[in-house]
This record gives C-alpha cells, sequence and structure tokens, in this order.
C-alpha cells in the first residue's frame, strides 16, 4: 500500500492520552492523513468540526481519536446515570455503523471505555440490554436507537460528544426528521462537542450544522477533485446484449483479485450472479432484502478472499471498508452522479490504485452527462472490441432471499425503512400462519396466467 497518501504530520505530535497513542500504534498508524491533520487540531482544542473529505481518506479515524481523548480528559459528571451514554455516533446504514464500531475497538483498546453497537435486523434483545447495562459510546442507526429511546432504555441527557457520519445520505434515506429528534434530546450545542462529516457540505447538510451545533468550523479537503485521484475510470458503451459478454471479458483480461460489481436493481445484480457463477466465479450477492446475520457472513467470505466478486446494489456503495478492492465495475450506470462517485471509492483506498469501469448501456446511458459534470471530467471511452466479447454458459439460478417478517409476522413493505422500529405484536402461532391470513388464503381468486414478454 502506498503512503503517499498520508500528511506530514505526525500522531504523536498531538497531545493526546497515552493509551490513544497506544491504540493508534497499535492501528499501525504513525502520520495522520490530510483530514486528519486538518481536523484533529481543531477539535482536540473543543471546537466543532463540519468535515468534507473524499471516501477512505481517514475520517473515521479521526473523529474516534477525537471522542476517545475528549471522554478520557472530560469525565462525567457525578450524577450521570449508568444507561446515559457520553457520546453518540449516527450512521446511515448498517454496514457503516458496523464498521465504525470495528474501528472503535481497535483504536480504543487500551481506553478502558465501554462501546454499543445498536442497528436494525439482529439481536434486538441483546442490543437492548446492552444500552440498559451502559455503554460509553453508542454506535449505530436512527431508527433502532430511536427504537429503544422511546422505550426509555436510555437516555441522551449526558452526551459529551456527538458525531453525525454521512449526514448527506442521511437526507437520501429520509431520515433527517430522526437525526432532528436524537439532537434535541441532547444537551444544547454549546455544553457537547459535535462533528459532522459528509460527502458534501451542502446547503440543506450546512443548515444543520449551524442549527444544531455550537459554530463548527468548515474542514474540506481537496473538494475541487471529486474521485479519488488513483482510481483509472473507463466507460464502454454496450448494447444491453452485450453487457454480460463483456463483463466476462474484462474479468478474464484483467482477472482482479477482488472486485465489486454494481447494479440498479435486485433483479440484476441475480442475473449477474447467477451468470458469473455459472460461468466458474465464486460470488457474494448483496442487496437490501439480504437478511443481516447472512449478509455479514457474505462479507466476511469476500473480505477473506473466499468469493473473489461481490455483486451488489448501492447498498455496498458506502460504509464498507474492504481492502484490496482492485476493480469496480458499474453494470449499470447510477442514476445519482454522487453514487458514481461513492462506487467507485470502493477501490483505490487509503492510497492504494484502483480500476473503476462503467457500462453506459441503452438504458443508462443518459445519466453519464450529469455523471460527468459532477466529476468534473469526461470518462475516458473504451471500444467494446469482439475479443471482449465472450459467449456466457447458462446461469445458475439464484435462491431467493425469503421476504423478511415483521415483529408481527407481516411481511415487510418496500416503503419500509431497514433498522427503522417496528410494532411489538405477537407473531402467529408457531409453525402456522393464523386462521386469518388462512381464510383469506381460500378466498383469494386465481390469478390469470401471465404472459410471456414479448
Amino acid at each position: 500500500m502506498s503512503d503517499t497518501h498520508l500528511s506530514d504530520v505526525r500522531f504523536d505530535h498531538f497531545e493526546l492520552a497515552e493509551t490513544v497513542l497506544a491504540g493508534i500504534g497499535d492501528c499501525g498508524f504513525t502520520q495522520a492523513t490530510p483530514v486528519q491533520a486538518a481536523t484533529l487540531p481543531i477539535a482536540l482544542a473543543g471546537h466543532d468540526v463540519a468535515g468534507q473529505a473524499q471516501t477512505g481518506t481517514g475520517k473515521t479515524a479521526a473523529f474516534l481519536i477525537v471522542i476517545f481523548d475528549h471522554l478520557l480528559r472530560h469525565p462525567p459528571a457525578a450524577e450521570r446515570r449508568q444507561n446515559q451514554p457520553r457520546a453518540v455516533v449516527l450512521a446511515p446504514t448498517r454496514e457503516l455503523a458496523i464498521q465504525i464500531h470495528k474501528d472503535a475497538v481497535a483504536l480504543g483498546s487500551h481506553t478502558g471505555l465501554t462501546l454499543g453497537l445498536v442497528y436494525g435486523g439482529v439481536d434486538y434483545d441483546k442490543q437492548r440490554q446492552q444500552l440498559a447495562d451502559g455503554v460509553d459510546v453508542l454506535i449505530g442507526t436512527p431508527g433502532r436507537i430511536i427504537d429503544y429511546f422511546k422505550q426509555h432504555v436510555f437516555d441522551l441527557r449526558a452526551t459529551q460528544v456527538m458525531v453525525l457520519d454521512e449526514a448527506d445520505r442521511m437526507f437520501d434515506l429520509g431520515f433527517i426528521k430522526d437525526i432532528r429528534f436524537l439532537l434535541r434530546r441532547m444537551p444544547p450545542p454549546e455544553k457537547r462537542q459535535s462533528m459532522l462529516f459528509s460527502a458534501t457540505l451542502s446547503y440543506r447538510v450546512m443548515e444543520l450544522a449551524y442549527e444544531h451545533m455550537n459554530n463548527p468550523q468548515r474542514v474540506q479537503i481537496e473538494p475541487e477533485q471529486v474521485t479519488a485521484e488513483r482510481v483509472r475510470e473507463q466507460v464502454f458503451f454496450p448494447a444491453n446484449a452485450d453487457k454480460i459478454p463483456l463483463l466476462l471479458g474484462l474479468l478474464r483480461q484483467d482477472n482482479p483479485e477482488r472486485s465489486i460489481v454494481f447494479c440498479n436493481t435486485k433483479r440484476n445484480t441475480e442475473l449477474v450472479a447467477g451468470y458469473l457463477e455459472g460461468n466458474g466465479y465464486q460470488v457474494a450477492l448483496l442487496s437490501g432484502d439480504v437478511p443481516q446475520k447472512k449478509r455479514q457472513s457474505l462479507l466476511k467470505a469476500f473480505e477473506q478472499g473466499e468469493c473473489t466478486v461481490m455483486v451488489a446494489t448501492d447498498v455496498a456503495a458506502r460504509g464498507l471498508h474492504i481492502p484490496d478492492v482492485t476493480h469496480v465495475f458499474n453494470f449499470d450506470l447510477p442514476q445519482s452522479a454522487e453514487d458514481y462517485v461513492h462506487r467507485i471509492g470502493r477501490t483505490a483506498r487509503a492510497g492504494a490504485k484502483g480500476d473503476a469501469v462503467s457500462f453506459a448501456c441503452e438504458d443508462t446511458a443518459f445519466y453519464l452527462p450529469e455523471i460527468e459534470e459532477y466529476i468534473g471530467h469526461k470518462l475516458p471511452v473504451e471500444s467494446v472490441a469482439a475479443e471482449l466479447l465472450i459467449k456466457p454458459e447458462p446461469p445458475v439460478r439464484q435462491e431467493r432471499a425469503p421476504r423478511r417478517p415483521t415483529r408481527g409476522g407481516k411481511p415487510r413493505q418496500h416503503g419500509d425503512k431497514a433498522g427503522a422500529p417496528q410494532a411489538s405484536t405477537p407473531a402467529s402461532s408457531e409453525g402456522g400462519e393464523g386462521q386469518a391470513n388462512k381464510r383469506r388464503r381460500r378466498r383469494r381468486r386465481p390469478r390469470s396466467t401471465p404472459q410471456p414478454e414479448s
């Protein structure tokens, strides 16, 4: 891994607590990245920070170091109760929350501070008990945190440090009302330290910062360069029918050690994964309806090299730090230019190099002008040479994930937020679907036979 992404600032130049420096040393860090070098002097002096930086530049370590140092130097009030967290980190997705917690465990191993991780999809009672027992640093997603908060499992009145990560994504996912709800239950901005990080410091993000932070200082790292410097970008213009043959040809030609293929829909992920498996590739398929435990096992298999290709929707575009991803393929160009930046940010992380290959096909080519305008440059165009098109073997049929039930036994609807609090209605009887559901199924009229697609 290259070290050219680092600054000349060393961590031991900061007046950090010895236990924090020990954790930094365990992680192998000696020099700060540019975002860390710009953020730490401001935040360690007790000022609020609103930061913008490219993905993979070390902002997670920056705010974790500040949290640990602040909590160690500022003991809690004597009246603080056991179930009152001292620091809260809010993340928009489960994967990002898990990654932050993983980094916190490594960096805070010598501090003696307790860490809590809260997100939807798994371990409801276990997470609830963890909060009731008390944590110093609470990391999680808004929906599950609010669920426990409204049950009075914990409260936020002893919060000393608040961090809002991926603030722009909070807006995109519709979490901003939840965020405001939580911020208003914390001590006022002048009585806590706050940090906000976002891929873009847009008007709506800065409005949130000025409303709920104490005169935050703005930090921007290389704002004129939207995409990572070491990503080699290229775009092909294949016909829809040539996309699978072209993907197989590029995989054979480049032979990437670890690659991610992004699709816009779950249906396309299943199609692509089926063809890749049918042509000899070990594949991990990741989409929004994959159960959380299976999602984690797939990510672990991908990180450990048991699978060489991950096929995913944009659920994998943010919050995942998977080392040594050499190639990102946009099988479908994303509708959002920001999503393009986050997708290709999965490679060329922390100074490494990587390739980002995009297919501007018949269905998605019209997204390209907006993407190029946003990133500030044209994508190099490559021709679809005949030797790159490989005739594929038949696909392997993908096993569909079962629809996740809510706590009441009713299947989750498409509009439900992952990780949002669910009703606590008892489920149907064990092994059955309930008498009411059976009666409805008996009354259901037979549907007409679907017509084949033209």
